[in-house]
C-alpha cells in the first residue's frame, strides 16, 4: 500500500502541457484502480491526503498540507484573534486559576478578577479532576455570541456563577515595549500577523512620548507571518520610493514593493536583533533595513528561509500552503539556504550543523564565496546572500549553562509553580503595594528569605519529603552536592528570575521581558551601539573598529 501511494505522488516538477495532462490521468487512474480493485476496503480520504503530503515532500521544506480540522489553530496567531472568554490561567494545585483578564474582554466585563478559581464550567466539576490545558481550551473556546457558564472559587467566598458570552479575544504579536534607556524604546515582536502593524503603530507613539530619540526591534526567535505586514513595517522605516523587496517565480512575474511617504521611523538610530530563528517575514524587515544602511543589525546570521508560500483551498476546505516564488532583498540578494528537492532531513539538521562548525559562537566560522557578495544601497558595504542575513556586529550565543539546580526548578516547573503560589498567597500585599509596574521595579526584591524558601520547597520536590543529607545515599548525596556548587551565582540567578516571574503574574508579559532582559547581551550591545553615535556612523559605513 505504501508502494502505491509513492506512485501516486511521483510527478515530474516541469514538464510540457501534453507531459502534464499525461502525468494528470496517470495519477487519477492509479487512484480510481486502488479503489476498484484493492484487496481491502479503503479508506480513500486518508490516501488522498497521504498522497498530498508525499506530494508536497517532494518539493521544497515549506510547502505543506493543512486538514481542514487544523485550519482555525493554525490561523489563530496570524489572523490576530479568537473566540473566548478573555482570561490567562494556570493549571495550579489541580484547579484553573485566572492569572489576567484581557482588558476589555468578556471575563473582565462580568468582573473575573486575577486570583480567581474555575471550579465549574457549565454543568461539569473542573476543580481536582486533573484537567489538561487543551481541556479547558476546549470547554472556554467557542464561537462568538455563544454563553457559557462557570463557577468562581474567590478567596473565602462561596462559589459564585457567571455567565460569560464569549467574543473576539486579541493575540498581540508584541512581546514588549518599554524604554530600555532614556532616549532608547525597545519593541520585541513575536510574529507578523494581520493586526502587527497596528500593534506596532500604538508601541511607537508609547516610545515616542516617553522621549525616545532610537530604537531596538527584537526580531529574535521570529519565525515570520504575513510578508504583506513585514512590507508594511519596513515602510515605517524607509523612506518613499525606496524598494523594500521584490519576488519572482516561474509562475509569478516580478513583483516590486516599494515604501510609501507615511513612515512614521524614518530619522531616528535603529537596531534590529536576529538569531538563528529570525525567518522569513523578518528577514525581509533585516533584510531592506541593512540593504538601505537605515540601521545596524546585531547578533547571529538568520535561518535562511526566502520563499514565499500563498495558501491555495482545496474542495474539503483544507489548504495547501504552497511556495510560489523567491523574494529578494533590495540589493537582489536571495537569502533562502540551500535545499535540495524531497531533501528535508538535511534542511532541518542546518543549525545543528551551524553549532557543531562553531558558527554560533565564532563568527570567523562563517565563510561565503564571493559570487554571493553584494553591495549597501547607499554605503556601499559588502552584504552576502545564499542562506540568511549576516549581522552586522556578531554575538555570540552564550554556551555557559545556568547551574544544574536552576536548571532542574526550571525543566520541571518548579519555579513556575513557587512564584505563582507566592503571588496567589500575597496578591492583597502585592495590589496595596505595587499598585503599579514602576513602583514594583524600583522597590521590589526577592530576598534572601524568599530565596531559601524556594530552595528548600525545591528540594522536597526533587528528592522528598522526608530527604536529608546523608553521604550513604549516593545518588541523592550526588545531586544534592552539586546543587551546593556556585551558590552565589545561583543566588543572583534566582533573584532575577523570581522578579521577573512574579512581574508576568501581576502584569503583562512585557513586564517580564523588561526585566529579564537585564543582562541580556545582545540588548546591552545595542544600547551600548546606540549610545555612541560616532561608532553607530562608522559601522554603517561599513569600518571595522569594534569597541
Amino acid at each position: 500500500m505504501k508502494k502505491i501511494i509513492y506512485i501516486l505522488v511521483f510527478i515530474p516538477l516541469f514538464c510540457n502541457a501534453q507531459e502534464f495532462d499525461l502525468q494528470k490521468e496517470k495519477l487519477i487512474k492509479a487512484y480510481e484502480n486502488i479503489i476498484d480493485f484493492y484487496v481491502d476496503t479503503v479508506n480513500s480520504a486518508q490516501i488522498v491526503e497521504s498522497a498530498l503530503i508525499e506530494m508536497l515532500k517532494k518539493l521544497d521544506p515549506h510547502s505543506t498540507y493543512i486538514p481542514k480540522k487544523d485550519i482555525k489553530q493554525v490561523n489563530e496567531p496570524l489572523e490576530g484573534a479568537f473566540d473566548g472568554i478573555g482570561v490567562y490561567f494556570n493549571l495550579f494545585n489541580d484547579s484553573i486559576l485566572i492569572t489576567q483578564t484581557i482588558s476589555g474582554g468578556p471575563s473582565e466585563l462580568v468582573g473575573l478578577m486575577a486570583g480567581d478559581r474555575i471550579v465549574k464550567i457549565d454543568t461539569e466539576n473542573v476543580a481536582g479532576v486533573g484537567i489538561t490545558t487543551e481541556g479547558v481550551r476546549k470547554r472556554l473556546l467557542g464561537k462568538k455570541g455563544t454563553l457559557v457558564k462557570v463557577g468562581i472559587k474567590r478567596g473565602k467566598l462561596p462559589i459564585m456563577e457567571f455567565d460569560i458570552i464569549r467574543g473576539k479575544i486579541p493575540i498581540f504579536s508584541i512581546d514588549a515595549t518599554y524604554m530600555a534607556s532614556p532616549e532608547i524604546g525597545y519593541i520585541k515582536l513575536d510574529r507578523f500577523a494581520a493586526t502587527t502593524l497596528d500593534e506596532f503603530d500604538i508601541a511607537l507613539d508609547k516610545l515616542k512620548s516617553k522621549g525616545m530619540k532610537s530604537l531596538i526591534l527584537d526580531l529574535r526567535n521570529n519565525g515570520g507571518g504575513y510578508l504583506n505586514t513585514a512590507i508594511q513595517l519596513s515602510d515605517v522605516f524607509l523612506k518613499e520610493n525606496k524598494l523594500i523587496v521584490y519576488t519572482e517565480g516561474v509562475n509569478n512575474p516580478k513583483n516590486m514593493e516599494y515604501a510609501t511617504y507615511s513612515g512614521d521611523f524614518e530619522e531616528g538610530d535603529l537596531v534590529i536583533l536576529i538569531d538563528e530563528n529570525t525567518a522569513s517575514a523578518s528577514e525581509i524587515v533585516s533584510g531592506a533595513i541593512q540593504d538601505w544602511d537605515r540601521g545596524l543589525i546585531i547578533g547571529r546570521r538568520s535561518f535562511g528561509k526566502g520563499l514565499v508560500q500563498r495558501a491555495l483551498k482545496l474542495p474539503d476546505s483544507s489548504f495547501m500552503r504552497l511556495t510560489i516564488a523567491r523574494y529578494y532583498t533590495p540589493t537582489g540578494r536571495s537569502i533562502q539556504k540551500h535545499y535540495t528537492l524531497g531533501g528535508g532531513g538535511d534542511y532541518s539538521k542546518d543549525l545543528q550543523k551551524r553549532m557543531n562548525h562553531g558558527e554560533l559562537t565564532n563568527k570567523d566560522s562563517i565563510h561565503f564565496p564571493d559570487s554571493l557578495k553584494f553591495y549597501t544601497k547607499k554605503n556601499h558595504r559588502i552584504v552576502y546572500g545564499g542562506g540568511g542575513i549576516m549581522p552586522d556586529i556578531f554575538i555570540p550565543l552564550d554556551t555557559s549553562s545556568f547551574p544544574i539546580f536552576i536548571a532542574d526548578i526550571f525543566r520541571k516547573g518548579i519555579l513556575h509553580n513557587f512564584c505563582l503560589e507566592y503571588v496567589d498567597k500575597n496578591r492583597e500585599f502585592f495590589k496595596n503595594t505595587y499598585n503599579s509596574f514602576e513602583i514594583y521595579k524600583s522597590n521590589f526584591e526577592a530576598n534572601a528569605s524568599l530565596i531559601q524558601d524556594l530552595k528548600d520547597k525545591s528540594y522536597k520536590k526533587l528528592f522528598s519529603d522526608t530527604f536529608v543529607v546523608n553521604e550513604k545515599d549516593s545518588v541523592n548525596y550526588k545531586l544534592w552536592k552539586s546543587y551546593q556548587n556556585n551558590l552565589n551565582e545561583t543566588d543572583s540567578i534566582l533573584k532575577i528570575q523570581i522578579k521577573a516571574m512574579v512581574a508576568r503574574n501581576l502584569f503583562t508579559i512585557s513586564e517580564y521581558n523588561e526585566l529579564i532582559n537585564q543582562n541580556d547581551s545582545s540588548i546591552k550591545k545595542a544600547i551600548h551601539v546606540l549610545n555612541n553615535s560616532r561608532y553607530y556612523r562608522r559601522k554603517l559605513k561599513g569600518k571595522e573598529d569594534d569597541k
